[in-house]
């Protein structure tokens, strides 16, 4: 199944993509795709609806806006530096065990909605990535048994202020978690839509010009070891969100480095999950 969600922003409502392209309305049990829907077997009950005759479910008008695949998570972990070949171009030594940050739930946007360049950003930086959905609370879950708990899977864009970041000290958090930082989607895969996660080609565009193109095969820790080695130092909540990490590519990686400016276009594709596009603007006032 592939799990959207439509209408604007704070109001969105849970809905299926078909095979066909057409979006659908989810049933009147799906409040939400949030950690109570996940926690109950909500995608159980999904799937069992999906398996009728859908030809009456309300369809969604072209027109309708794209709004995160889930409700806004209670956590969003990020693991960092988890491509051999993106360590290597930021300078850094391969980790030992996976680098890992948070990344404010209030970043969370939609996946054609705008990303904002807050006031005072110079070095704004783009990192396309795989993000897994937990399924069901995840607490000290060996690796062998790690993606049974997934719900699904979906194309996470890690905006970063890198000046913010690397330049004021302190941990990572502050240069990852501005409004609009954390788009998601557009819509969030099954895990049978996409088989082996270990295998997925990603890349991004700016302007249309090829920036990241590369395969989750690249991860120094696959997701599996990821999900496992997070659940050992919190629980993760059905619903909540990891992002596993970005390929080489990104501005900061670049001679000379190159950042985002008001008017870009960003597209971030991972295979079998979609691409999300975002323009850049201005932060809005008020």
């Amino acid at each position: 199944m592939k799990l959207i969600r439509f209408g604007e922003a704070g109001a969105e409502r849970p809905g299926l993509l078909l095979a066909d392209g057409m979006r659908v309305a989810a049933p009147d049990f799906c409040r939400d795709y949030d950690e109570r829907f996940f926690a109950s077997g909500g995608l159980d009950r999904l799937r069992e609806w999906t398996a009728g005759d859908l030809s009456g479910a309300e369809r969604v008008p072209e027109e309708v806006r794209w709004g995160a695949p889930v409700a806004r998570p209670s956590k969003i972990v990020c693991v960092g530096l988890n491509y051999r070949a993106h360590a290597v171009e930021t300078g850094a030594a391969i980790p030992g065990e996976p680098v890992l940050f948070m990344k404010a739930g209030s970043a969370w946007n939609g996946p054609y909605d705008d990303v904002w360049l807050p006031p005072g950003s110079v070095k704004l930086d783009w990192e396309v990535e795989l993000a897994v959905v937990i399924g069901k609370t995840m607490r000290r879950v060996p690796e062998g048994e790690a993606l049974d708990f997934v719900a699904g899977y979906g194309v996470m864009n890690d905006y970063s202020e890198r000046a913010w970041q690397k330049e004021r000290g302190g941990q990572w958090s502050k240069g990852k978690s501005g409004d609009t930082f954390a788009p998601f989607g557009p819509w969030l895969a099954t895990p049978e839509e996409i088989g082996d996660p270990g295998n997925l080609a990603l890349g991004l565009k700016l302007n249309g010009d090829v920036k990241q193109d590369s395969s989750t095969s690249d991860l120094i820790f696959g997701v599996a070891h990821v999900l496992s080695y997070i659940s050992h130092f919190m629980t993760l909540l059905p619903g909540d969100v990891v992002s596993t990490g970005t390929p080489s590519g990104v501005g900061a990686g670049h001679r000379p480095e190159l950042f985002l400016q008001a008017g870009d276009v960003v597209e971030a594709t991972v295979a079998g999950l979609g691409t999300q596009r975002q323009r850049v603007v201005v932060t809005p006032e008020g």
